[in-house]
């Protein structure tokens, strides 16, 4: 095993300790401490006959049906094959993602790292047999048994796309060409008006990453995993840089516009921004800190009404083909080198870094910050998710 390797089976590993204390703090397995795995949450052991429906709460992009294009269409083959018609709802953000599912009308969920552990906390997430996924052997492994998705063993979902949050910026005006986040921290007010940041309490954890590379002394070394000082550092560094907003983003098509008039110039972006834009002078890097990441995952809805065909649906869009339809249509990288084989363009997969362990080894995919601190202190309370959400009214006023 790699020394890279090493070092993020072991942040799991501390990670995965933290969350399952602190999933049983929240009463998501209920029982009490000595009730071992009888009252642990179970999943289905076989399949029956598919319902002919299925439900799905999800990220625009990820269940296309040929209706907002009618060149792209991966849902229709799925109907075709399986007898499950699909409906779907879209979600703009993983809060109201989080509301959403708690009302039961869907059977599956796609997830970022910031919302997964919330719906298994809420109990609103049911742990899935990856045995009846066939195509679950065929993800990369290290998507696999992550603190997103897993928990004390226990699979809740199938690993999707993935990608980086990067650094974007505009060659005509960002000199000299940035490598570091500081550009739009420290050095942020060089481009007052025009920098433009993600619109989410999860943006906290790029601050705090920021934070852990250039401030040593606050000894942050997850950035999802912050006691009320170290919070209070990231917020400190984030209300600096409300000075130099000109726009918070979570629709990418309104920054890929701002980018086009010049509105900003500097910021948090993703790959597939950078391909829309497709102008030489907007370059997106990884800056030499590393950066913030997503890696979304199919969950099974703990009142889902259509399990089988819910399966079926995870296990479809898991396939290559699938998977890398769904994945090139939307941006990111797929969850498989089969899938990568599958890519309309040849070069998806090496633009996406897809399986490539030594570029994700420098990303901190989002997770859901807890009480029980990420990185396995136990001489402090790390703060949630709520008091991120308060945190992130207060910086942008």
């Amino acid at each position: 095993m790699s020394t890279s390797t090493s070092r993020r089976t072991g942040r799991r590993t501390l990670g995965v300790l933290a969350v399952v204390l602190s999933l049983s703090l929240l009463g998501a397995c209920g029982g009490d401490d000595d009730s071992g795995s009888d009252d642990a949450p179970q999943a289905v052991e076989k399949l029956g006959e598919n319902e002919g429906q299925v439900s799905i709460l999800t990220w625009p992009g990820y269940v296309e049906d040929g209706s907002n294009d009618p060149n792209v269409d991966w849902v229709t083959p799925f109907e075709e094959e399986t007898g499950c018609q699909v409906t779907s709802k879209v979600y703009g953000t993983s809060d109201e993602a989080f509301n959403l599912a708690k009302t039961g009308e869907y059977d599956v969920i796609a997830a970022s790292g910031d919302l997964s552990l919330r719906l298994v906390a809420a109990d609103e997430a049911a742990p899935v047999n990856t045995d009846l996924v066939p195509n679950y052997e065929g993800i990369f492994d290290f998507l696999k048994d992550t603190e997103w998705n897993t928990v004390d063993g226990v699979n809740y979902g199938i690993p999707h796309g993935y990608g980086a949050n990067l650094l974007m910026y505009n060659t005509d005006v960002v000199k000299p060409e940035p490598t570091s986040w500081s550009a739009v921290f420290d050095d942020a007010s060089e481009y007052k008006g025009k920098v433009t940041a993600y619109d989410s309490p999860i943006y906290i954890a790029d601050a705090a990453l920021y934070l852990m590379k250039h401030q040593p002394d606050l000894e942050i070394t997850n950035p999802y995993a912050l006691d009320e000082d170290q919070l209070a550092a990231a917020v400190d560094l984030l209300k600096e840089q409300r000075q130099s907003i000109g726009e918070y983003w979570s629709d990418y098509l309104k920054q890929i516009s701002a980018f086009e008039t010049g509105d900003s110039v500097v910021g948090t972006s993703w790959q597939v921004i950078v391909n829309s834009l497709d102008k030489p002078n907007i370059k997106a890097i990884l800056p030499e800190e590393g950066s913030t990441a997503w890696n979304d995952t199919w969950m099974l809805s703990s009142q889902a009404e259509n399990v089988n065909c819910a399966y079926a649906w995870m296990n479809y869009i898991a396939s290559p083909k699938a998977n890398a339809t769904a994945t090139e249509y939307f941006g990111e990288a797929p969850n498989s080198e089969a899938a990568c084989e599958e890519t309309t363009d040849p070069n998806h997969c090496t633009i996406y870094h897809a399986g490539d362990e030594e570029f994700s080894d420098q990303l901190w995919y989002w997770r859901t910050p807890i009480a029980a601190c990420l990185d396995g202190r136990t001489d402090v309370e790390c703060t949630d998710y709520s008091q991120w959400t308060a945190a992130w009214t207060e910086i942008k006023g």
